[in-house]
Order: C-alpha cells, then structure tokens, then sequence
C-alpha cells in the first residue's frame, strides 16, 4: 500500500527532529573536583607538639594528642585516597622557630619530611628569612652547610617542593627571590598557585636575614601575578598567603565567627579572580567563605590539615562551588607513617644526648596561654629567668616577646625537665642585651603594644614590674599605669632593662628598644632560663597578676 506524500514527509520530519535531537548539546560534564590538602606554620614540628586544647560550647576543655611528622603523613596519605586530583601546598613558616630535633640539624630533617608527604608548593613566611636569603636558597636547591657542613645522616638535597615568593624582591635584580606562583594542570585543566609573605616580615627577623629585599605590599604583589596567570590559561586561582586573621572563638577548628585582622584588607583589595586564599602567620584555625571567596588556616605545629574540594567547570575553567574542613590530626586516629618513622630516626639518634639531658623538674605544667590580661606562667618564668641572668650588668626589669614563646612546659612523670623541654618553649638562640631607658620611654613602649594588629605583641614582663590597660580606651593610650617594686615609673629616671637581641634591634616594631643606652650582652635566652631552673631546683611556675585589665 503506498503512503501518501505528506505521510512520507511527516515521518522525514519525525525523523530529522530525531537526529537533531541526537545531535543537541550533551549535558554539561560534572565539574573537575580537585582537593586541596594544606598546612600552614609547622615550625619544624616533627614530634607531636603539647596537646591541642578543644573548646566546647558549654565552656569546658577536651585536650587531644595531635601532630607530629608520622601521624601528618598518614593522615595526607589517607585524606587523598581515592582523589583523583589532589594537591598538597602550605602557607608558610615551615621551618623556623623550631624544636631542637629539627634546629639542630639547620630544619633539614623537616624539609626532608615535608618533601616525603608529597609537599607541592609553599608560600614563604617570616621563618624562612631568621637565617637570611643564602640559607634559604640552600634549603631549596640543596647542599651542605658551607660553614656547619652535613649533621644529618644522608647529604641534603633539597626540599623536594617549590617555594614561591611573589612579594619578596630582590633589590639588585628587581625581581622576586624565588618564584612569584606556579601552575598544576588536573585532568589537563591548569589551577595557579600564588604564594607570598606579609608585608611586614622586616619587622620581624633579624635585619642580617633580610638584607638586600623588598617587601611589596601582598594584595599589590597578588593581582600583578594573576594576570600573568590567566594569559597561560589558569582561571582558578590559588592565594597562599603567610598573613590572617583572629576568630573570636579560638581552637574551635572550622569556626569563623568576627574574623580580624590583616587578612581582611588584603582579602579587599585583592582581585576577583581569586578563588581560593590559604592563611598562616597568626596560629589560628578558621574556615570561612567571605564574599563568596573560601579563607582557611589551620592552626600551627602541624596539629591540623586543611582539607578543601574545588568545584571546577570544566567549560570556564573556573571554581564554581567550595568545600573545607579542618582536621585534626589526631594521634588515635592516624597511626604512624613508617617512611616518616625510618627518616627521623637517624635525626633522633644524633641528636638524643642533647635532647634527652635533664635539666631540672617542674612541680606542675606550666602554660604559655594567656590569661584576659595577655599575661601567660611562661611569659612570666621567662622574664624572670632573663633578669636574674643580667643582674650583674644592672637589670632591674625584663621584658619577654609573647610572640617569642612557642611553648609551656608540659609535666611528665616524675615532673622531669629536659634540655629539649626549654628549647621548644625558646628555639631563636637569643641572646640578652641590657640596656639603660627611661621611664618615659619604657611608658611608650608598653603603650605600642596595643597599636598592632598582631595581638601577640604584648610584653611578658619579669617579677617586681607591673603595668595596668584599660581596654575601653583608644588603643595608643591603653597603658594607664605602671610600676616597680611598688613604685610608679618616674618619666627622667633610666632604668636597667632586659630583653634579647631580636628586641634590641627593634623587632615586632619596638623601635624604643633600638635606642636603649650602654648595652650590655648577657647569655643566650635558653641558658638563663636553664640557669633559673637549676637554681630553683623544681620549678614553680610564678603567680599571674603583673599585667591588670580594666574593662
């Protein structure tokens, strides 16, 4: 039977609606997801440092055993299993101001550890500049100490990840030190990698370990670089970024409630490209989305790992959704990694004698949190021990850097105090400078304390001194008060003052210490406060109560 023609034509019609069908625009592809695993501030902390304090929200305290190099490896190795696009990167003070297991050996036991994790890129921090601009390229690229030679068990060659330096310039060649970012391509797509320091890093190293460098403003230093990223193609782009910010709640991990601090301005002027900024610098956990851009950190000492999901479209190339969480790298959690096991154990031989010396005992834990006032034990037993170790050259007050103190003293069975205990709390090797000042300007500098923005410059001062602040009052005229041995401060009369070399040279921006009159260089801060627990015997913690708060 013959069809007619228009029935002929209704099923051409069908058919071509068909494979037009067929041929339309397949669904849009799933995003590329690539994780983000980051670190920030470890502080060459290879063995698990003091346990980190959970706040609760009914107000008490859950202490859990954290960190430490075996336990960081295995929680990499199983956060990213089964990711198949990952990248581990960090914001920063990697190295520095670290415990002796790693200071001893110039930290490249931890650079060794980092690069055996997987460590792909690492802005540079403050750290990295305390033993200035050469040591840092070696630790980089790799060799012997040319005057110390190889401590370590095997030659060092080098941290095996990349450090990126956008903002420090060198002055001779007007370019950065290191490389300003990098680029990963996922799956054939590429995601940049900024990495830089804050702005003020003079301020807070040695001059020796920053000579000849520039320190560019970090949002200007950013948005130079994200150009040149996208001309190559990367639309999702990542800031690490050794700078932050202060959560009002502290140690509650993925908390980001009244974030404060430097990170917001830069966060403000930094360019809309950017998707993804990983903080450091201020030893806070925070996980925040603001104005729809994720800011982490996590914490310091390697006690947590950031774990962050990047949502990329694959057509745009650009991060269409975020996910982050901060974990904590618990001890009972994640068992120890036996690479990481096998590496440190020729440091921990060689380094056992000096690690494992007693040097005294403590009745109790002392603790270098602070108090509402900004007072902490530690800060306090530390002044203490620097001006009974510059009697002689006429200390009557001694002045300790908050930021200065890494850790309390933890107690032990037995209450035994170990070399190893003392340096961890004080790692710079700094030595005591006495210096003559005056009342009035022992006044301006107890009042500088409050105009900066990091909240750890306060001054930890030595028995017999006291001050009073009013919170209430504008921060330049905070300190209302203050006296020795129950005495107010006389404006004209020059006092014997202590603290160590970084202060003297006006480090944290206590420019007042610079000027100080007839120095006198004492022991190195370590031996005196080793000298205040021999004598001592056991150690007690002093009492809290020299720094008062009104408001």
């Amino acid at each position: 039977m013959k069809k007619s023609l228009c029935s002929i034509r209704a099923i051409g019609m069908a058919a071509l609606a068909a494979l037009l069908a067929a041929c339309a625009t397949p669904p849009p592809a799933e995003p590329l997801r690539v994780q983000v695993l980051a670190l920030n501030d470890f502080h060459g902390n290879l063995l698990p440092p003091q346990p980190f304090r959970l706040y609760k929200s009914d107000g008490s305290e859950e202490r859990i055993a954290v960190g430490g190099a075996e336990a960081l490896a295995t929680a990499v190795k199983q956060l990213r299993a089964g990711k198949a696009h990952h990248v581990f990167v960090a914001a920063g003070d990697l190295i520095g101001g670290s415990p002796l297991l790693s200071a001893l050996f110039r930290d490249e036991p931890t650079l060794e550890s980092l690069s055996a994790m997987g460590l792909h890129f690492s802005a540079v921090g403050n750290h990295e500049f305390d033993l200035g601009r050469d040591e840092l390229l070696r630790r980089q690229r790799g060799g012997c100490h040319p005057v110390e030679g190889c401590k370590g068990p095997q030659p060092f060659t080098g941290a095996k990840f990349r450090y990126l330096a956008a903002s420090t310039i060198d002055e001779t060649t007007g370019q950065p030190l290191l490389p300003a970012y990098a680029i990963k391509h996922f799956d054939g797509i590429p995601v940049g990698f900024i990495g830089l320091t804050l702005k003020g890093t003079p301020q807070l190293v040695m001059p020796s370990g920053v000579a000849g460098l520039r320190f560019e403003d970090e949002a200007e230093a950013i948005n130079r670089a994200v150009p040149e990223l996208r001309k190559q193609g990367a639309e999702t782009i990542v800031v690490l970024i050794h700078e932050g910010g202060y959560p009002v709640v502290r140690n509650a991990p993925d908390a980001c409630d009244g974030l404060s601090g430097p990170i917001l301005d830069i966060l403000q002027r930094m360019d809309r490209a950017v998707d993804l900024v990983v903080t450091g610098h201020t030893h806070r956990a925070y996980n925040c989305v603001i104005d729809g851009r994720r800011v982490t950190s996590g914490d310091r000492f390697g006690t947590i790992l950031t774990d962050i999901e990047l949502r990329i479209d694959r057509r745009t190339r650009d991060v269409v959704a975020t996910e982050a969480r901060n974990v904590l790298v618990r001890l009972d959690q994640f068992p120890k990694d036996p690479e990481q096991t096998q590496l440190l154990a020729g440091y921990i031989e060689r380094a056992r004698p000096l690690r494992e010396r007693v040097v005294g005992r403590t009745a109790a834990e002392v603790r270098a949190e602070r108090d509402a006032t900004g007072a902490s034990a530690m800060g306090g037993l530390i002044a203490d021990a620097q001006l009974e170790a510059t009697r002689s050259a006429g200390a009557e007050i001694a002045f300790m850097n908050t930021c200065g103190i890494r850790s309390g003293l933890a107690y032990r069975e037995g209450g035994v105090l170990r070399f190893e205990d003392l340096y961890t709390a004080q790692p710079f090797g700094n030595q005591l400078i006495t210096v003559s000042l005056t009342g009035a300007e022992l006044m301006g500098l107890l009042r500088r304390q409050y105009r900066s923005q990091q909240s750890c410059n306060q001054l930890q001062v030595s028995k017999g001194f006291s001050y009073t602040w009013d919170a209430s009052r504008p921060a330049e005229d905070r300190v209302v008060q203050a006296s020795l041995n129950g005495e107010p401060l006389q404006a004209t009369r020059e006092y014997r003052v202590t603290i160590n070399n970084f202060m003297h040279l006006g480090g944290d921006g206590f420019v007042e210490f610079a000027r100080g009159r007839q120095p006198v260089t004492g022991p190195l801060d370590v031996d005196a406060l080793e000298a205040l627990v021999k004598t001592q015997g056991t150690l007690q913690a002093p009492p809290l109560g020299r720094i008062k708060r009104l408001n």
